[in-house]
């Protein structure tokens, strides 16, 4: 069967699915909305099916013999009491690693988040993905229900709980104290923001993530590297105050835009994923990382 990508869907139609993805649009009008673009017997159900995600084949399988996995938890005082997620690293590590901190899209951690912390921990690190609908009960095993939940998140706390996962990986024992933050959207908002609240942070890569307040900018002391998708108007929007603010302070930081693409395009379950971008962004952030966490 052929994959389906962005260019077989009407470009109104993938912003629609922005709309919904990001909780502008419910369940509902996406559905009542989405009818006019259906054609040859497909209904608006279907387009939705089309586009949402599949894991029916992670990248890196969950049993790789050449990872160990667990599920772990750290004490955060400041927010929900503790972070629980999904810790990967090396089987036969010689020695310590810098640790990579992964932070999911809107839905929790899903399988392909899962899957893109065995990725980092392939490369050479002690990789951690928190489930920030743990609270809640955790990543409900279906998208939508997901989505539904994130908003119900104090954000205050969920942050909090960020800040004491990336506390906690500068001080495990098999890590070397170096920390680094990947994020995806939502994800990629929070590397954003951590940036601004860890000087002590050795990397931050938002994947098309929201900017934090120019104001904070001037606390940023690790280097960035943004990547964001050509049509992604929503996050492109934010970037020109976001350059000045960095620019204005001084911050290590490079952007890349890559054209013609969708937001999202990095996350391989979805048509709006785009291979040569995703892979170019991957072997970019997994550079940045090696120089500089090692």
């Amino acid at each position: 069967m052929t994959r389906l990508t962005a260019a077989d869907f009407d470009p109104e139609l993938l912003k629609l699915f922005d709309g919904y993805v990001h909780g502008r649009v419910s369940r509902r009008d996406f559905l009542s909305r989405a009818g006019r673009y259906a054609a040859g017997g497909t209904t608006a159900a279907t387009l939705l099916a089309q586009l949402s995600p599949s894991f029916a084949a992670p990248l890196v399988a969950p049993a790789d013999a050449r990872l160990k996995t667990s599920r772990v938890d750290f004490p955060s005082p400041q927010g929900y009491g503790k972070v629980h997620g999904y810790l990967a690293e090396p089987a036969n590590a010689k020695g310590k690693l810098p640790t990579i901190l992964v932070v999911h899209e809107n839905r929790g951690l899903n399988p392909h988040i899962e899957d893109i912390t065995r990725r980092v921990a392939l490369e050479g690190y002690v990789a951690f993905a928190p489930d920030a609908l743990y609270p809640l009960g955790g990543y409900p095993g279906d998208e939508d229900k997901a989505r539904e939940l994130f908003p119900k998140l104090d954000q205050t706390k969920t942050r909090a709980d960020c800040l004491a996962a990336a506390h906690a990986l500068a001080a495990l024992p098999q890590g070397t104290g170096k920390v680094g933050v990947v994020g995806f959207c939502y994800g990629g908002g929070i590397a954003n923001y951590l940036a601004t609240q860890l000087p002590d942070l050795a990397a931050a890569v938002p994947f098309y993530g929201m900017q934090p307040p120019a104001a904070d900018v001037a606390r940023i002391r690790a280097p960035l590297l943004i990547h964001d998708a050509g049509k992604d108007e929503r996050i492109l929007g934010g970037w020109p105050a976001y350059e000045a603010a960095l620019k204005a302070n001084h911050v290590d930081y490079q952007h890349f835009v890559y054209p013609g693409v969708e937001h999202g395009f990095n996350n391989d379950t979805t048509p709006r994923y785009d291979e040569a971008a995703a892979k170019l962004a991957w072997g970019r952030t997994m550079a940045f990382f090696k120089a500089r966490l090692g």
